[in-house]
C-alpha cells in the first residue's frame, strides 16, 4: 500500500478522486491530505495574470470576489472535508489537515512523519509560477525527499 501525501487547494471532484485512487492500480494508497486556504492579495494577482493568459477575461474580473486570508478559512475546511469523505467513499484511508503558514514546511514534516512514498500535487495550472518553477511541485521536488508528482485538476477553481 502506498502511502501518500496529497496537496490540494480545492475540493476533489469525482474524476480527480478516481484519478489519484487509480494511480497506483489495484495496490491503494493512503492519503494524507493538505489543503491551503486561499492566500493574500499578491496571489490574487498570480491567479489573475493565469486567467488573462488562459483567455479567461471574466474569471480574471471575479478574481476579487473570492474569498482570502481569514476568510477563506471555512469555505478550505469544507473543500477539504468533501475531499476526505469522497476519497474513503472510494475506499482509500484518508485524513488531512488545512495549512495555516509555510505550506512547503508543513509538506515536509508530513512526509517525514508518516513516511510517504511519494507526494501528489494536485491543481489548475498556474502558469506564471511554474514559468518561474515558484509552483508547490517544482518546490516541493528540492525539499521532500520523495518522488513528487503533479496533475491538473479536472475542474476550475
Amino acid at each position: 500500500m502506498f502511502t501518500s501525501v496529497l496537496m490540494i487547494e480545492k475540493a476533489l471532484t469525482s474524476v480527480d478522486v478516481e484519478f489519484v485512487t487509480t494511480l497506483h492500480g489495484d495496490e491503494g494508497a493512503v492519503f494524507h491530505v493538505l489543503l491551503q486556504p486561499r492566500g493574500d492579495q499578491a496571489d490574487r494577482l498570480l491567479r489573475a495574470i493565469d486567467d488573462v493568459a488562459m483567455g479567461e477575461l471574466e474569471d480574471a474580473a471575479r478574481e476579487g470576489d473570492v474569498p482570502e486570508g481569514t476568510e477563506a478559512e471555512a469555505p478550505a475546511r469544507q473543500a477539504l472535508e468533501v475531499s476526505l469523505a469522497a476519497l474513503r467513499a472510494a475506499g482509500s484511508r484518508a485524513e488531512g489537515k488545512l495549512v495555516e503558514d509555510h505550506p512547503l514546511e508543513a509538506l515536509k514534516a508530513l512526509v517525514e512523519d508518516v513516511g510517504a512514498d511519494e507526494v501528489i500535487v494536485l491543481t489548475d495550472p498556474h502558469y506564471v509560477e511554474e514559468f518561474f518553477h515558484r509552483d508547490w511541485a517544482s518546490r516541493a521536488r528540492h525539499k521532500v525527499g520523495v518522488p513528487v508528482l503533479k496533475l491538473f485538476s479536472h475542474s476550475k477553481a
